[in-house]
């Protein structure tokens, strides 16, 4: 269990993680944000979040990174958020979106997965499964992620893709699904999350729609995003 300082400096922590991909050391949050606490107090707080396994210190660096644990914690209380009638930010652009283009099943995908990659920087998969069809966007925003430096990176992520097109009929997708590294069950992807949701494109057809990144993704947008469609289209 969590001291509510604890949890306030993992928060704040996977939030930097997330927006500089650097590890974080204790004086950069001493620097930055007040918690009441001196650079050496933060370090015995962030050294007790490694031995309960939500942090963990590359070997190079002095600074910390999260652990899949944390990221769950994260996501979790996010959702919870929503749960409690979280404020949707992008609702009002899917629904003009949405309102302006033709009810073609096909161009919507078409449109939704540009959509949903431009504003995500994730790859976004739009598939019908019935029709065994994909629409693929998000190559030029994804590629920029620091990540794709590693060439190793580069290799998990196209394995991973390949693997997720041949057997996402596996997946239970329901209205929104978050798998977090190791969390995936489709193929090794120890530093990738998967944010999917099965939306009703038309009156007869359900789409599984991905969005798919680093392990260090947005996940506040990203959930957003794919909560704020699942409504959107819901009411057409």
């Amino acid at each position: 269990m969590l001291t509510q300082r604890q949890n306030e400096i993992l928060k704040v922590l996977i939030g930097e993680y997330i927006k500089t991909a650097e590890p974080i050391s204790s004086d950069f949050l001493a620097k930055k944000y007040d918690f009441g606490l001196c650079s050496s107090a933060i370090r015995i707080e962030m050294q007790n979040l490694i031995k309960a396994g939500f942090l963990e210190q590359p070997h190079t660096s002095a600074g910390r990174i999260p652990t899949d644990q944390a990221y769950r914690f994260f996501v979790d209380s996010i959702i919870r958020s929503y749960e409690a009638g979280r404020k949707k930010k992008i609702e009002n652009e899917l629904e003009d979106l949405l309102s302006q283009k033709s009810k073609n099943q096909f161009e919507l995908a078409s449109h939704l997965a540009k959509f949903l990659a431009d504003t995500s920087n994730n790859l976004t998969v739009v598939h019908f499964i019935d029709d065994n069809i994909s629409w693929k966007e998000g190559w030029d925003e994804i590629s920029k992620e620091p990540e794709f430096s590693d060439q190793g990176f580069i290799f998990d992520f196209f394995n991973f893709l390949n693997d997720f097109e041949q057997k996402i009929k596996k997946l239970e997708i329901q209205e929104i699904n978050i798998y977090i590294g190791h969390e995936i069950p489709i193929s090794r992807a120890e530093n990738l999350s998967l944010i999917c949701s099965a939306c009703p494109i038309s009156k007869n057809q359900t789409a599984f729609i991905s969005i798919i990144g680093p392990r260090r993704m947005d996940y506040d947008k990203n959930i957003n995003l794919l909560y704020s469609l699942n409504k959107a289209l819901r009411g057409l």
